[in-house]
């Protein structure tokens, strides 16, 4: 598996996330968000310009911003 921030997956990659480097307020709304440490992630999709992503998890989608994904480090599975 190969380790990398979230802001550098491809379309349809899954991961596990495995850090949030942020601290203070923007670290505190990506873990209210429920992107904590553990949490098995699918990028849906990202907007013509690349900003936001759109981002499976839990069972629902939601999209962050580059800058929120820049803090935010995921285990990559490998494709099949």
């Amino acid at each position: 598996m190969q380790i990398m921030g979230m802001r550098q997956m491809r379309k349809k990659q899954s991961g596990t996330i495995t850090s949030i480097l942020a601290d203070s307020e923007l670290g505190r709304r990506i873990r209210d968000m429920g992107l904590v440490p553990g949490t098995k992630i699918q990028i849906m999709g990202r907007a013509p310009l690349y900003d936001p992503v759109a981002v499976r998890a839990m069972g629902f989608t939601l999209t962050l911003r580059n800058k929120e994904a820049d803090y935010i480090v995921v285990e990559v599975e490998e494709e099949k």
